[in-house]
């Protein structure tokens, strides 16, 4: 089941929200939720559910042993088992196939179906068991609310990432705000609009061009292919990570944000801070600060981030093209960092540069393998040959819907001001005016400064924000329906989560 089916949008999630708001204990309500996200789990994946489980009792029971017993070899066994089980699901036919053809041997390789959102459920209990270690969270001694915090639905399939400590208050006690649900039921639909309209679009081009052969391709197909590409991940990746966010506040959580308009970046650098922003948190936090960070000199931090990347290709997906795009764009972090020129670029030309490395990495993310990946590129930069073939495969891409939501793609993603000289993103004003307003009044107690925040935060929108308010809920209702009519009338509804 996923938050783009009809099953979810029309059974599901209808029944779980009437339910949990209707009930008026907490402890009822957890109880739903859990059940909930194992039936949502088990919907696609019945076996699997247990090895969910299993991961989440784990992790209960080393937290628990590492607070009362012996922290480090606990925590050793714990990041041991948890990758462990990574490795086993994920990476044992890439590991031997690659010996296979190393070594000329014929290994028998095994078929393991691999578990969807393992990588998302794994990360996420490790961060508890590590954060545990670190005391910087209390142990939870309740398995169910572990459970949930692990399974929770929402998040449980494509991220974000979400930190125990981040919802910990509100597994333990949240309130029901309608206003919020409100909010989350409108941020659900404009992600679920990413998905349907714009990603899904983008998905059926760039399926059936990937799916020619090489030699069938020009400059045209190439890189038509590849923009259309960057855009579909963007989408369904932003997308679904905003239906995540809405979600939890419909049911009274709050996860922080995954993306950030990163294709307005103008290096690298900037781009992985806006980019699937819980993993890079995730690995920053878990990888990159115990190996050194930046505190050992400027070639210890090149080979740190180096490994970072090494770290988040393979995350994604059991196959060698994700290792070469988690290297290339270590490559470019690291040369960044040995050549500060690239980072005072003019925005223009530090843009161009950022979005050609982008789309020359991505080419290599989707690519089936480095043969196709390297011929694509190629074609991208010397495919000067318009057979007719070749502009034939192209003319069949250019439809009316492809071309509209392509131009809304680009334009939604940053086109219209990504050179107006700041790349940090609009919420910065309402922070400003939120220090603001706290730092003028230190006397006041803590819900008076918030009251005082959102008053110069509702100054600072003015009448256009009252009259848009209202309005984009119109419109959220309208990309609902839009949606659903499409799903109904069976549209091109790929799932690409199925490597994470």
């Amino acid at each position: 089941m996923t938050f783009s089916s009809l099953v979810f949008l029309c059974i599901f999630l209808p029944i779980v929200f009437c339910l949990h708001w209707i009930i008026p204990s907490i402890k009822v309500r957890n109880g739903l939720l859990v059940m909930a996200s194992l039936v949502f789990y088990a919907f696609g994946e019945p076996v699997y559910v247990l090895l969910m489980i299993f991961s989440s009792f784990f992790n209960y029971l080393s937290a628990i042993l590492i607070k009362k017993f012996s922290p480090k070899p606990m925590l050793f066994l714990s990041v041991v088992v948890n990758i462990g089980i990574l490795c086993v699901f994920k990476y044992t036919g890439m590991f031997l196939n690659t010996i296979n053809q190393l070594t000329g041997l014929s290994l028998p390789v095994p078929e393991i179906a691999l578990p969807i959102g393992i990588s998302f459920f794994t990360f996420q209990a490790l961060s508890y068991v590590i954060d545990v270690y670190r005391e910087r969270v209390e142990v939870q001694k309740s398995f169910p609310k572990v459970l949930l915090y692990i399974s929770f639905f929402p998040q449980l399939i494509a991220g974000p990432i979400v930190k125990y400590k981040d919802i910990a208050e509100e597994i333990e006690g949240r309130t029901l705000d309608q206003r919020e649900m409100a909010e989350g039921f409108r941020r659900f639909i404009m992600g679920l609009g990413k998905k349907v309209l714009i990603a899904n679009a983008m998905a059926v081009v760039v399926d059936n061009i990937f799916s020619h052969d090489v030699s069938s391709m020009n400059i045209l197909v190439a890189w038509t292919a590849a923009i259309a590409y960057i855009m579909q991940i963007y989408y369904d990746f932003s997308g679904y990570s905003d239906m995540a966010i809405g979600l939890g506040k419909m049911f009274g959580f709050h996860f922080r944000e995954n993306f950030d308009h990163p294709y307005v970046s103008v290096n690298i650098k900037e781009f992985w801070r806006r980019w699937h922003i819980s993993l890079s948190s995730w690995f920053k936090d878990y990888v990159y600060i115990p190996l050194g960070g930046n505190r050992k000199g400027a070639i210890r931090t090149g080979i740190n981030k180096l490994i970072v990347f090494f770290l988040t290709g393979l995350w994604h997906g059991a196959n060698w093209t994700f290792v070469v795009w988690g290297l290339f764009h270590g490559f470019f972090s690291f040369l960044e960092e040995f050549v500060p020129r690239i980072r005072k670029l003019p925005r223009i030309i530090g843009h161009i540069y950022l979005i050609i490395v982008v789309t020359v990495g991505f080419v290599i993310f989707r690519a089936d393998s480095m043969s196709q990946a390297f011929g694509i590129i190629g074609k991208m930069f010397m495919g000067l040959s318009f057979t007719d073939a070749s502009m034939s495969l192209w003319w069949r891409q250019m439809t009316p819907y492809f071309i509209v939501m392509l131009i809304v793609a680009i334009l939604a993603a940053g086109g219209v001001s990504m050179f107006a000289g700041k790349s940090k993103p609009k919420k910065s004003k309402e922070e400003e005016l939120l220090k603001e307003s706290i730092s003028e009044s230190k006397s006041l107690s803590e819900k008076e400064n918030e009251e005082r925040a959102s008053i110069y935060l509702e100054k600072g929108n003015g009448s256009i924000g009252r009259f848009f308010e209202p309005a984009s809920y119109v419109i959220a209702v309208v990309i609902l329906a839009w949606c659903i009519l499409r799903l109904s009338g069976g549209v091109y509804n790929p799932f690409i989560y199925f490597r994470f």
